[in-house]
């Protein structure tokens, strides 16, 4: 007989020891843990502990409090929260008195760090740990051990051939066993038959898709705990040098100390900026750019870079983004003897996208009115970097075409030496005075670069002397960054490979009949049910059967010098088990 399918015969039932044979050629495609939510803990402190480790580190439950880490994180996403923005946390608390209390109690104006989410974050990590430690040892077993031999019946198989052939059953075996290798199996000689297995990249996928987990919950982690960020805003000419004190404000992780901070200082040569000076997208931004030179330590050579918006400057781990822009006056101001008690570059904050700006110049010492009495000078500033007549509320194009500054001075006491603490930007005028001119109104002015406001009285005098640029750095600083991509990559790839890889088991039996002639079956099985195991033992059938081609079935005459046997045809198996 040239080819030949078989299965179990209708409504036959397998014996015992073919399901226990079956099963054991089955055995080990995986190392999934054994489901154990269904058993029963066994009695006693540490029959519940068993049990408890054993739900804890079950794939169910992983899953569980992975989908309650995602949960948890929404809050986090739609609530202002402290570590990220105290004063829209302040505008929340104000403006729901009700709920905040709650939200208080819950931990949800900062998620990330309360005891809920580093709970479920905590058992997550352990689950994946108590997970993944024996089903590697296991796979590791698998590795070192052989493939079982093959089943006593290899018709129950899903993907089963057989035919009949006048080679030794010693050849069949031995071209079967080089033909598996060559097919990058491991395959070994067992008793009558070869047993062949491949896919263990499947399982080693799977695992490097857990392991990666662990890993970026590491990172991720390490990151938040001593990750630092803080807000500098420098003016062209200026500097920064990265101590705390330097930072307009800052934040970081709770295990995070000021000695992790990266030693490096940096100048803003110039900031460039360029917009679109026509069509409907007139004055939006096209180049925001910083030139900057910068040096690494102490005593670190000095070198030069460029700062973009979305292109930062790595130091170490530390991380320079480019978030702002605006415009800084520089302001000079006289007393009334004419000494110079004030003159630097006064950063305004810009208030639309034309860069109308605002801000406040504070004169704290050293001034003295026409009678030599000493005090305090703030100045209220309006800046238009395009002014155009009958625009006057607001710039008309964000660059300096036109730039002028309007000037509100007041005389007095700022408060500054009350101990409250307040805004560089904003001018209490709770105990200041206005300054009148000849008509007895407020005094206000308009300034074009060199230009000078006269205080009335012989007060001194304020010049406009012309306009620098500031750019505002976010430095962040965040470790195991690159853990987390990494694991973030891997994970792509181990999933990848869990997905599209299939573990599978190929036997080949060659045997003498009982009327002398040679019968070589194969069976193929699968971790899961799948078309390629059978199209995968098709091809090698066809290429064994070309090495040990069938012989005619005794009962019917012998083919002719002309004509051709069929190959053996795979198909699954009636009634096969997986």
């Amino acid at each position: 007989m040239s080819k030949s399918t078989v299965g179990p015969a209708p409504g036959e039932t397998p014996a015992a020891s073919d399901e226990q044979d079956l099963g054991a050629a089955g055995s080990q495609l995986s190392t999934a843990p054994v489901d154990t939510l269904a058993s029963g803990p066994a009695l006693g402190l540490i029959g519940w502990a068993r049990w408890f480790w054993r739900q804890l580190t079950s794939m169910r439950v992983a899953l569980l409090l992975l989908l309650l880490l995602a949960l948890g994180a929404i809050p986090g996403s739609l609530i202002p929260q402290s570590g990220t923005d105290e004063t829209k946390v302040a505008e929340f608390r104000q403006a729901h008195g009700t709920l905040a209390p709650v939200y208080d109690r819950l931990g949800l104006f900062h998620v990330y760090s309360s005891v809920w989410f580093s709970a479920i974050y905590i058992l997550l990590f352990v689950s994946l740990i108590g997970c993944i430690v024996p089903r590697t040892w296991q796979f590791v077993g698998q590795l070192r051990s052989r493939p079982p031999g093959a089943p006593k019946r290899l018709t129950r198989l899903p993907a089963y051939t057989t035919w009949r052939t006048d080679t030794e059953p010693e050849q069949v075996r031995a071209a079967a066993l080089t033909l598996l290798r060559k097919r990058r199996f491991r395959a070994h000689p067992a008793g009558d038959a070869v047993a062949a297995e491949k896919g263990y990249l499947r399982e080693v996928g799977n695992l490097s898709f857990h392991i990666a987990l662990i890993v970026m919950l590491v990172a991720f982690a390490c990151g938040q705990l001593y990750k630092s960020e803080g807000n500098k805003l420098v003016v062209e000419g200026d500097g920064f040098s990265n101590t705390l004190t330097q930072y307009n404000d800052f934040k970081s992780g709770n295990l995070f100390s000021t000695d992790n901070l990266n030693p490096f200082s940096f100048t803003l040569d110039k900031f460039t900026g360029t917009y679109e000076t026509s069509g409907p997208n007139t004055g939006t931004a096209r180049t925001f750019q910083s030139a900057i030179t910068y040096s690494v330590g102490a005593y670190g050579k000095d070198k030069k870079a460029v700062v973009k918006v979305n292109h930062p400057l790595e130091i170490d781990d530390s991380k320079i983004y480019l978030t702002a822009h605006g415009y800084a006056p520089v302001i000079t101001v006289r007393d009334g003897k004419g000494n110079v008690v004030y003159r630097d570059a006064v950063p305004l904050l810009p208030l639309d996208s034309n860069i109308t700006s605002s801000g406040v110049i504070k004169v704290l010492d050293g001034y003295r009115d026409a009678k030599g009495a000493g005090e305090q000078l703030g100045i209220s500033a309006f800046f238009l970097p395009t002014y155009t007549k009958g625009s006057e509320a607001a710039s008309t194009f964000p660059a300096l075409r036109n730039p002028v500054l309007n000037l509100t001075p007041y005389h007095g006491d700022l408060g500054v030496d009350s101990g409250i603490p307040q805004s560089v930007y904003q001018l209490d005028k709770s105990h200041m005075k206005e300054f009148k001119d000849s008509k007895g109104a407020q005094l206000r002015d308009n300034l074009k670069p060199g230009e000078t406001m006269t205080l009335p009285n012989g007060a001194g005098s304020v010049t406009y002397e012309g306009t620098k640029e500031w750019a505002n750095f976010q430095i962040t600083q965040q470790p195991a960054s690159g853990w987390a991509l990494g694991g973030a990559i891997a994970a792509i790839f181990g999933l990848a490979g869990s997905l599209f890889l299939q573990r599978r088991r190929v036997w080949v039996r060659a045997v003498k009949g009982d009327d002398g002639v040679t019968v070589v079956e194969m069976g193929g099985l699968g971790r899961s049910e799948s078309a390629k195991v059978p199209e995968e033992l098709g091809d090698l059938a066809g290429i064994l059967y070309d090495q040990a081609p069938s012989t005619p079935d005794p009962d019917t005459p012998g083919p002719s010098a002309s004509s051709v046997s069929p190959e053996p045809e795979v198909v699954p198996a009636e009634g096969a088990e997986k």
